[in-house]
């Protein structure tokens, strides 16, 4: 009996050994596999127009700025940067009201936690204003956002190249 319970052990281990293996294996990742993102992409929010501008991915990441505007004014900018870091990518995002005035105190970080064809999700590994980020390219032309709000928040901005 208890030979039995120490090879069911050891083959649990070996499952969970292999299991974060594989998992940590689909999370590997270069700025190289986001350069489908590279663009100007533009769309509307409410009543305000998204602007994103991601350059191609050169020595290590990838970037982006981003600006809100409507009625004549900017109300946000962001700016975005994806950096290789252990094997993966890590995102990171900052905005500022008007004026440069930083909208939170420290930019928020999130992981790596799908990759697929023209399509990216990061996970909050911190405070922030996102739970999740998901973006995909569905088409040449479409550029399409996926939030999740640290609140649980759900929804889907879409733009098309500028």
């Amino acid at each position: 009996m208890l030979k039995n319970l120490v090879s069911t052990l050891l083959l649990l281990q070996t499952i969970c050994m292999a299991s974060s293996v594989f998992a940590e294996a689909a999370l590997k990742a270069t700025v190289a596999d986001l350069a489908w993102m590279t663009g100007s992409w533009v769309g509307p929010v409410g009543e305000q127009t998204l602007e994103e501008n991601w350059i191609r991915p050169l020595g290590g990441s990838i970037a982006a700025l981003v600006r809100f505007t409507g009625n004549g004014a900017t109300s946000m900018t962001e700016l975005i940067v994806i950096e290789e870091a252990e094997g993966s990518l890590v995102f990171r995002v900052r905005q500022w009201f008007p004026g440069f005035v930083p909208r939170n105190p420290e930019p928020q970080e999130m992981a790596l936690a799908e990759l697929a064809d023209n399509r990216v999700s990061f996970a909050a590994t911190g405070s922030g204003d996102f739970k999740t980020l998901t973006y995909s390219r569905p088409s040449p032309d479409t550029f399409n956002i996926h939030v999740e709000t640290k609140d649980g928040e759900k929804f889907q901005i879409n733009l098309h190249a500028q």
